[in-house]
C-alpha cells in the first residue's frame, strides 16, 4: 500500500504547497513537509506519530498555504477536534487518509481504523477499510474490580510516573498556551512521582470529550502506564452521558469545549 500512497502524494503535490507525512532517512524517521520533486521513496507510515499538531503549526505559519496530510483514522479524528477549536483550517487541508490493517487495529484496540472522509471538504481514503477491533481487554478486567481494587490499580500505575510530560507533549489535543500541569498551584515542581492522583486527573479532565483514541500517550510513556484504559473509560462515559463521540462529526459542538486556559479568549469573542 505504501507505493499507492506515494503515487497519490506525488499527484497531490502538483496542486498543493506540500504534504505532511513521515520521512525515513539515515538519521531516522521524523515528520516532514514533502514538496514536489522530493524523493518519495523516503515516505513511510511507521513508526506511528501524531501529525495533526504539525498541520496546526504550518497553517499558522503560512496562512495562505494549502497542505495535505497522510493521515490514519486517529489522525483524522484529532484534526476534527482541532478544527472545532480553531487549531486547524479544514478548508486549507487535503486529507490523504490511510486505512489501517486489521493487525494494526487490533494492536491499538481501535474501533474506527479507517479515516472518515465525510467531514472534510477535500479527502480520499487509500487502502481497504477493515472492521474495528474488540475493546481493550484490560478495561473489561478493570470493570470487574471493586472500588478499592480500582484505587489500588491506579496507585500502582501512577506511582510509575516520572513526570516527563511525554503524554502531554505528544497529544494532538493538548494545545493550551498555558498548561495547568506546569502551574505550581496544581503540580508541585520537583516531586516524583507526582502526588496521587492530581497530575493525571487534571490531564484527564482536559481530555474529556477530546480524546480520539490515538494511543500516542501510552506508546510514548517510558513508564508504560496504562493510559489508554483511563481514556477508554472517559470516552465511554462521554458517549453514554453526553451522546458525544470525539472526532466523529465536525459539525457537532463539543459538549465541554473550554478549558480554563481557553475560556478568556472565547469569552472575548462572545462579547
Amino acid at each position: 500500500m505504501i507505493e499507492e500512497i506515494r503515487t497519490h502524494v506525488a499527484e497531490k503535490l502538483r496542486e498543493l504547497d506540500g504534504v505532511i507525512g513521515l520521512r525515513r532517512t539515515v538519521e531516522g524517521v521524523a515528520p516532514y513537509l514533502f514538496h514536489e520533486g522530493d524523493d518519495l521513496s523516503q515516505l513511510v507510515l511507521d513508526p506511528r506519530y501524531a501529525l495533526a499538531p504539525i498541520v496546526s503549526l504550518l497553517q499558522k505559519r503560512y496562512p495562505a498555504a494549502r497542505f495535505g496530510i497522510v493521515a490514519r483514522g486517529c489522525d483524522a479524528r484529532a484534526l476534527v477536534e482541532m478544527a472545532k477549536r480553531e487549531q486547524v483550517d479544514p478548508d486549507r487541508l487535503y486529507l490523504l487518509g490511510v486505512a489501517c490493517t486489521a493487525a494494526e487495529a487490533e494492536e491499538c484496540h481501535c474501533a474506527d481504523p479507517a479515516p472518515d472522509p465525510a467531514p472534510w471538504p477535500q479527502a480520499e481514503v487509500i487502502g481497504t477499510p477493515v472492521e474495528g477491533a474488540p475493546p481493550n481487554p484490560i478495561v473489561a478486567e478493570y470493570e470487574k474490580m471493586s472500588l478499592g481494587e480500582r484505587r489500588a490499580f491506579w496507585q500502582e500505575q501512577f506511582l510509575k510516573c516520572m513526570k516527563c510530560y511525554g503524554c502531554r507533549n505528544v497529544c494532538p489535543e493538548c494545545f493550551c498556551e498555558a498548561c495547568a500541569l506546569e502551574d505550581e498551584v496544581w503540580v508541585e515542581p520537583g516531586v516524583l512521582a507526582p502526588p496521587f492522583p492530581t497530575f493525571h486527573l487534571i490531564r484527564a479532565m482536559h481530555m474529556t470529550a477530546r480524546c480520539v483514541a490515538c494511543r500516542q500517550c501510552e506508546l510514548t510513556c517510558p513508564a508504560h502506564i496504562s493510559l489508554t484504559v483511563l481514556y477508554d473509560l472517559i470516552r465511554r462515559d462521554v458517549g453514554d452521558l453526553l451522546g458525544y463521540v470525539p472526532g466523529a462529526d465536525i459539525e457537532a459542538a463539543p459538549p465541554l469545549s473550554l478549558t480554563l486556559e481557553e475560556a478568556p479568549l472565547q469569552h472575548m469573542r462572545d462579547l
